[in-house]
């Protein structure tokens, strides 16, 4: 399958299993569950992307928490479909989860011990918090590749040199198989003030916490409102990108509505490089 292709699928299975038409019987109005319902602009915008998509959108309810989950489990399977065909640019041996406390992953593994002591401690946990404590929608992880793989092109190490005995790369270097966090994606289906500075929460704590390399540390949202999108994507590298489930969708909207203020804000975020379209994501994770 073709990039393409599976962005197609991706927003197939959208309309499939998580947006649905939400009713307001008193100011008669439908719009797209992706929508905010006291914003004329995020509805006409949101219905300008659907139509876009161009497919016919269920009819049979959501529960409440539902559509997080979904949208979740989507983009995880999109990323995992479309990574696994750059194997030839990134090679490795991946896995991804969804949802994942990073204390499992070698640079964060020295956050499940002081986990266990806070819990075992009401003081330090009154006094500590717990907001080292994040568990993303998304990671990507990397497994170590074991010494025959680092040698399959010539002899590079061996255990009786005694070299490179601390790079987590190296299996032998690991008392029990860790995987190395790759990436943390956050997964927000809309965005509200409150959601966005969770995200930014969460990346900051990812980047303060690490004993070794940052992960990639992205965001997918299908927020239609780019003056929203801003409240994430805005700002000076908390994430390295936030990424729109149909970007070039979204443009297109933003100008038949015609609102100057939502256009020139989309403008801002796509050419300041904060903001991208979900395509992007399998290829940026390359990087």
């Amino acid at each position: 399958m073709t990039l393409a292709d599976h962005r197609r699928e991706y927003h197939r299975r959208m309309l499939r299993d998580i947006i649905r038409i939400s009713r307001d019987a008193k100011r008669k109005l439908e719009y797209p569950n992706f929508a905010d319902s006291g914003n004329k602009a995020s509805i006409a915008i949101a219905w300008a992307i659907v139509r876009a998509i161009g497919h016919e959108i269920q009819a049979e309810p959501l529960a409440g928490q539902t559509s997080g989950g979904r949208f979740e489990e989507i983009t995880r399977d999109f990323l995992e479909a479309t990574f696994r065909q750059l194997l030839h640019i990134r090679p490795g041996q991946w896995q991804y989860s969804t949802p994942f406390i990073i204390s499992a992953f070698d640079q964060y593994s020295q956050l499940a011990d002081l986990e266990r002591i806070i819990k075992s401690n009401k003081e330090f946990a009154s006094s500590l918090g717990q907001d080292y404590i994040v568990k993303p929608d998304i990671v990507v992880g990397r497994l170590p590749l074991s010494d025959e793989t680092i040698n399959e092109h010539g002899l590079f190490v061996n255990q009786e040199e005694g070299v490179a005995q601390l790079t987590p790369i190296r299996l032998t270097n690991h008392a029990r198989q860790q995987a190395m966090l790759h990436a943390s994606i956050s997964c927000k289906w809309t965005l509200r003030s409150d959601r966005s500075q969770n995200a930014r929460t969460e990346a900051l704590n990812l980047i303060r916490n690490r004993k070794g390399r940052a992960p990639h540390i992205m965001a997918v949202t299908a927020e239609p409102l780019p003056t929203r999108l801003a409240a994430l994507a805005l700002g000076t590298g908390d994430l390295d990108c936030v990424y729109h489930v149909a970007l070039p969708e979204l443009t297109k909207a933003v100008a038949q509505v015609e609102n100057e203020d939502q256009a020139d804000m989309l403008q801002m975020l796509v050419n300041g490089r904060r903001l991208r379209d979900i395509s992007d994501l399998p290829l940026d994770l390359a990087i």
